[in-house]
């Protein structure tokens, strides 16, 4: 296929009319097109089609600079303004693990995995690592302050079945 990037694929239907849609497929971008589409129409649209998912991704993972704000937040709101991150970020190399924190220099790390999921969820994550700052271990002292956060519960089992339906094991950490 010409001028179409290799992590790209293109495929064409003919039951498809006037739709084009695209997604991610491991790590390629796949774009969904009518089969009567000229040459010249489908770089046109792969190339919109790859723009909107970026712009989509962008929304769905918010900046590291965004996140430490979101988490400095949620210590105001929940913790008594006691837990301070001195940064927050994404990790992509947390496969085990929906975040971590690093007590000695207040950093906390957010499995991208959470990027697509509800904001609620992240923000349980969020908390569960701000109150490591505060608690080390998870001893009843700890869920308690964990607790404070109201979605909990619900975000707590959102992982779960997160983890059952995809074969992960789950993890408080």
């Amino acid at each position: 296929m010409p001028d179409v990037p290799p992590e790209v694929e293109v495929r064409r239907s003919p039951r498809r009319r006037r739709t084009v849609s695209a997604y991610r497929e491991g790590g390629r971008t796949v774009v969904l097109i009518p089969a009567r589409m000229s040459r010249a129409e489908e770089r046109h649209w792969v190339e919109v089609m790859v723009q909107r998912l970026a712009a989509r991704e962008a929304r769905r993972q918010p900046s590291d600079e965004t996140l430490l704000a979101r988490a400095r937040e949620l210590s105001r709101r929940h913790l008594d303004d006691r837990a301070v991150p001195t940064s927050v970020r994404w990790a992509a190399n947390q496969r085990s693990r929906w975040g971590s924190c690093t007590v000695t220099d207040g950093s906390i790390r957010v499995s991208t995995r959470l990027a697509g999921m509800p904001g609620w969820v992240l923000d349980y994550v969020l908390v569960h690592e701000l109150t490591h700052l505060l608690v080390p271990g998870h001893g009843a002292d700890f869920w308690a302050l964990v607790a404070r956060y109201p979605r909990t519960e619900r975000a707590r089992g959102f992982l779960e079945g997160y983890a059952a339906a995809s074969g992960e094991a789950a993890s408080d950490d």
